[in-house]
């Protein structure tokens, strides 16, 4: 069973080495008089004008973290990739180690290690970062439970409240700070960080221009990682995802990350060394049923959706190839098969109409001039809700329609509100039916706790498990999942939630919810591929200093 254990100790060089070998970058084309070595790389996104300069990694809508710089600026302990293997890389450690419950992880702070204002880097500034949060300097967002570091020799080792098995990545990825000047900034959980000498990393770039047209990076010369190939980053923002395509497509913009509707005709065809890769994560997009209201407080109506669903119709129209199906009935995804229990290996669901009738007629449903009819004689409909401008999702809510109503006889409302009234009725549980994402814990309880977990409904609003699944030996394997000191233990917990999954189908998972990148070889090749999925292309994520180390130019 793949699980997210972490790395014996790995040299960043060896690691770097490991994701660079047969790059295989997609399509690159033959070196011509075209390519520019040493040219910048711009960065976009389709959000809007860049307002506010905030440079704080801590800050959900800083500019830092809003357009992603902060990224490249402020380095992890270590990297987990959220696609291909899994695997965790160590970066600004040069080991991470976590005890058999999940509840301590050992460090070893990498030697040779500068900020780039010249200080060294030295394990204090980890014990330091960590420790803003034991004193209440840094709120703890992210609901780490922190409880205090001791140190052994070149070894650290952080203690927390209870198993981050399942919250590896939310550890690891914390973005670690210069002590010799945070512990001068009186409020770490507000300062902007934009006075002179603040916006202090160990990362790949470092700061070099900031306004409200773009933010301009240079690459750090004393860099830990080495020489860098991309001499500087520019972070622009475009209105809109139209504005973003025509900037990808033009040369303008170099790197994105966007769902862009007829990527192939709008994109991919202008210009062979342009590319798209899709990653696929653990988490999918997902169809959430109020379990708690007609028509799915029947299991046998869910079941009998179950089989009708075209999840290969979501992927190729709704998302026009950006996933990949969920077939298989434990509702894990490829990503997640060595998780899968081996009476469940190979039980998929397909589209199969025959059985989904057989399934309702033994129920007791009939049909009325192709009507279905449910057991208390009252015709079978139902809304499914989405929120307005989704594009992909709005199209699967008229599939689904379709493919209900020609299978199974059901009527099926789209309705597409605002943002505001979705999210008030998918918390109040005053929907019928939604698609959402899941939670992406990079292992199977992900899934298991979105769609069945009642700790997400507090005050009678949901954050997740939005049908209001409840089952005591559900709710015991689930903590049992998240706190194990064993993997046998693990996996027991495991086939107790496949099977409950398998038998209840408390929600319908329709493909996987990947990252996404789309990018161009015209200057640098080494990007990352189906074939060498070191990283995904999403220059939002952690993974994105993996991509610049790694990046080449085209001689």
């Amino acid at each position: 069973m793949r699980l997210r254990t972490s790395l014996v100790t790995l040299s960043v060089v060896t690691a770097l080495a490991l994701a660079g070998c047969g790059t295989g970058e997609p399509g690159a084309s033959d070196p011509d008089a075209s390519a520019e070595p040493g040219a910048a790389l711009t960065i976009a996104k389709p959000d809007g004008a860049i307002t506010t300069e905030s440079h704080n990694p801590y800050l959900g809508d800083s500019s830092a973290s809003k357009y992603g710089y902060a990224k490249v600026i402020f380095e992890p302990l270590a990297l987990v990739n959220p696609t291909g293997d899994l695997l965790t890389t160590p970066w600004l450690a040069e080991s991470v180690e976590w005890n058999d419950d999940y509840t301590e992880l050992t460090v070893v702070p990498r030697s040779g290690v500068t900020w780039s204002d010249g200080t060294e880097f030295t394990g204090e500034d980890i014990v330091y970062t960590f420790d803003q949060y034991l004193d209440g300097r840094l709120t703890d967002t992210a609901g780490l439970g922190y409880e205090g570091a001791t140190v052994d020799g070149d070894a650290i080792t952080l203690a927390f409240a209870e198993s981050k098995f399942t919250a590896q990545a939310r550890v690891l990825h914390t973005p670690i700070v210069p002590k010799h000047l945070w512990e001068g900034i009186e409020d770490p959980n507000t300062d902007p960080l934009t006075e002179d000498g603040l916006a202090v990393g160990t990362g790949p770039y470092v700061l070099d221009s900031w306004s409200t047209e773009s933010v301009t990076l240079a690459a750090n010369p004393d860099y830990w990682g080495g020489e860098l190939s991309v001499p500087q980053l520019h972070y622009v923002s475009y209105g809109d995802n139209a504005a973003l395509t025509t900037a990808l497509v033009s040369g303008e913009a170099d790197w994105a990350q966007a769902f862009i509707p007829q990527i192939q005709d709008s994109y991919l065809a202008a210009d062979e060394d342009n590319h798209f890769l899709v990653s696929p994560t653990a988490g999918a997009g997902t169809l959430f049923m109020n379990l708690q209201t007609k028509p799915f407080n029947d299991v046998a109506l869910r079941e009998a959706l179950a089989w009708t669903i075209d999840r290969q119709a979501y992927v190729d129209i709704a998302r026009e190839g950006a996933s990949e199906p969920v077939w298989n009935m434990t509702g894990l995804s490829s990503v997640l098969e060595d998780e899968i229990i081996p009476e469940y290996q190979g039980q998929d669901y397909a589209v199969d109409v025959a059985k989904a009738r057989e399934i309702l007629t033994d129920a007791g449903y009939t049909w009325t001039d192709d009507a279905l009819i449910d057991p208390d004689g009252e015709r079978v409909t139902f809304s499914i809700s989405v929120p307005a401008g989704w594009s992909d999702w709005n199209t699967e809510q008229a599939l689904i329609a379709e493919e209900l109503d020609e299978a199974l006889g059901i009527e099926v409302t789209v309705d597409q509100p605002d943002w505001g009234g979705w999210d008030a009725a998918r918390q109040e549980g005053t929907f019928q039916a939604i698609i959402h994402w899941l939670e992406d814990t990079g292992n199977s309880y992900g899934l298991y706790t979105s769609t069945m977990d009642p700790r997400w409904i507090v005050e009678d609003r949901a954050q997740y498990n939005f049908g209001r699944f409840e089952d005591a030996a559900v709710t015991e394997a689930l903590n049992t999942y998240a706190t194990a000191s064993t993997d046998e233990d693990r996996t027991a917990a495991s086939a107790v939630l496949q099977e409950a999954f398998v038998e209840q189908v408390p929600a319908i998972p329709l493909g996987a919810h990947p990252l996404l990148g789309e990018f161009n070889t015209r200057n640098y090749m080494g990007w990352p591929s189906e074939e060498d999925a070191y990283a995904s292309a999403d220059p939002t994520q952690p993974g994105i200093v993996q991509v610049l180390v790694n990046l080449e130019p085209v001689e």
